[in-house]
């Protein structure tokens, strides 16, 4: 019976026991990469003051030495720097992973720490301490959530703007050696680097709005929604569909911003986890209560194991539902799911509009 009583605790310690090896095991692997990517940049550095004091001598003996020489070796100066540019940025994101895993690591043990505290129910009812149990839960759950959203936005910018960023780098370098020689080369490398600024200056814009939309604060969740899914059906080969339903208004500043990242995440399960075509999202403003519908028709998923309880073997699209029914759930809302492997899936949510006062 005793072994019973303390299941939920056992539980929940062998959950966060579990991931704290799992990120022991993954620290063992990126310290690896780092100490490698470390040798080789060591390296890639050694080789470039090599050149430069190569390039110095040419430079000396300008007039003595072969057309063709020079340029040989301002081409495998310009190599030896793009090279040593990419294993940096491959080293800084290493270490970056290393920072955030042992943050992790450190949060765990804290968590663990509390947990292990814990007074577990007793004689069959549940005690007060059964709250801060559940709570300890959500608490996992939520900063892994957040811990690997942070995670995919430092890989997005080390490999969108951070490389693009670095290849600037390079081209002014290159047009800055093509002046004297071939000017015409050296105005179309700036022709072309001026293209891909722009390209980059529209993803760096894009990936601002992803990650906090201004309009929000200025127009309220409405429009920034309007404008989200246009945007998303033109980047996703998805039929997405907007109803709004009610007069449009403008709600307390952490309510919008709770539907607009509901939002967003849910028609994000959709496109990387459900693989659909079609997507509907209604916003529902016309009472009290807002109520939010997304429905898809891609692959479905077992919705009432997903809210089971056993939290082991969840793939990130049940574990992002998961946590989104929690937030809502704390300030008086609620999400339902419905959904199957033939049908797609339909996920409902409600948050009071802030009339009524916090649960």
């Amino acid at each position: 019976m005793d072994r019973d009583i303390a299941d939920p605790k056992t539980e929940l310690v062998d959950l966060i026991t579990q991931e704290m090896k799992r990120i022991k095991d993954k620290l063992v692997e990126i310290k690896a990469q780092v100490d490698q990517t470390q040798l080789v940049v060591d390296r890639e550095q050694q080789r470039n003051a090599d050149i430069a004091t190569e390039l110095r001598t040419i430079q000396d003996n300008i007039d003595t030495i072969p057309r063709q020489d020079i340029r040989a070796k301002y081409d495998e100066a310009i190599d030896a720097r793009f090279r040593l540019t990419t294993m940096r940025g491959q080293l800084e994101k290493f270490q970056a992973n290393r920072e955030q895993l042992e943050r992790n690591q450190q949060l765990f043990s804290q968590i663990l720490s509390s947990v292990q505290g814990v007074s577990t129910i007793t004689s069959g009812k549940e005690t007060p301490t059964t709250a801060p149990q559940k709570a300890s839960i959500n608490i996992v759950r939520i900063v892994q959530a957040q811990e690997e959203e942070k995670l995919r936005l430092a890989r997005l910018m080390h490999d969108g703007p951070a490389q693009s960023l670095t290849n600037f780098i390079l081209q002014t370098e290159i047009c800055q050696r093509l002046f004297d020689r071939d000017p015409a080369r050296a105005a179309e490398e700036l022709n072309n680097l001026k293209t891909n600024a722009s390209v980059t200056f529209q993803k760096v814009r894009d990936f601002i709005f992803d990650l906090r939309p201004m309009m929000l604060d200025d127009l309220g969740v409405v429009p920034t929604v309007r404008r989200y899914v246009d945007s998303f059906r033109e980047k996703n080969d998805i039929d997405t569909k907007l109803e709004l339903l009610g007069e449009e208004r403008r709600l307390e500043s952490h309510r919008e911003v709770m539907l607009f990242r509901g939002i967003q995440d849910l028609m994000g399960h959709a496109r990387d986890y459900a693989s659909a075509s079609e997507l509907v999202v209604r916003l529902d403003m016309s009472s009290e209560t807002i109520r939010v519908d997304v429905e898809d028709n891609g692959r479905g998923f077992d919705a009432e194991a997903i809210f089971s309880g056993d939290y082991s073997h969840l793939d990130g699209r049940s574990q992002g539902i998961i946590t989104l029914k929690e937030k809502f759930e704390l300030v008086g809302g609620s999400l339902a799911v419905s959904s199957n492997e033939t049908d797609g899936s339909h996920i409902h949510i409600e948050l009071p509009s802030g009339d009524e006062e916090d649960y």
